[in-house]
């Protein structure tokens, strides 16, 4: 075997860490700005709570997305027209506002916090969605199609909103959580990306 055909590590050796440190190598701070310490912060342990969001909030999103003209055309009475195009447009807009939420987490407020602000816009949304579809028990006699319309177009765009800081932060967040320093930490970024 030639030179040429000798396999090269994909990740070249950093220096190597000081194994009588407590923190972490690479210059990562906890949330109140404080070196982060290597035990007690981060790896597989927020990874899980990390992939726990992405995976609810994929399966929120495309469930609503699946039954949005049912919903549409059945209870809120609209055309097939109508309906295709508010799904269209509502779809188009949850997979646009994601650049807006990058730009955010970047420019202000970084990874976590865009994470966390626009989850809890999401929940609300959901929330609010979830809501508009008992409004018809809820009101009994004095129920109003456009309350109820306004209602599900709240929620719809509140969805919409807060997946903008979802998408974006989510799996660098979830790279966050590794000391690029420690070889092992390393691998096992790898494996979370796997």
């Amino acid at each position: 075997m030639d030179a040429l055909d000798e396999e090269r590590p994909l990740i070249h050796n950093l220096p190597p860490q000081d194994e009588s440190s407590n923190f972490t190598s690479d210059g990562t701070v906890d949330i109140n700005k404080q070196p982060a310490l290597k035990q007690g912060t981060g790896n597989w342990r927020a990874c899980f709570f990390i992939l726990g969001v992405e995976f609810s909030e994929c399966v929120a999103f495309f469930a609503i997305a699946k039954n949005l003209v049912t919903y549409l055309t059945g209870v809120l009475h609209e055309s097939n027209v109508d309906a295709a195009i508010t799904v269209s447009t509502w779809i188009g807009s949850s997979f646009i506002t994601p650049l807006i939420g990058a730009f955010f987490a970047d420019t202000f407020w970084g990874r976590y916090w865009t994470v966390l602000i626009f989850l809890s816009v999401y929940v609300i949304g959901m929330i609010t969605l979830t809501a508009s579809a008992f409004l018809p028990l809820l009101m009994g006699s004095s129920y109003d199609l456009g309350i109820h319309r306004v209602t599900a177009y709240l929620g719809l765009y509140l969805v919409a909103l807060g997946n903008r800081g979802i998408k974006p932060c989510v799996a660098a967040l979830g790279a966050d959580q590794f000391d690029a320093t420690d070889p092992v930490e390393r691998v096992t970024k790898g494996s979370f990306f796997n």
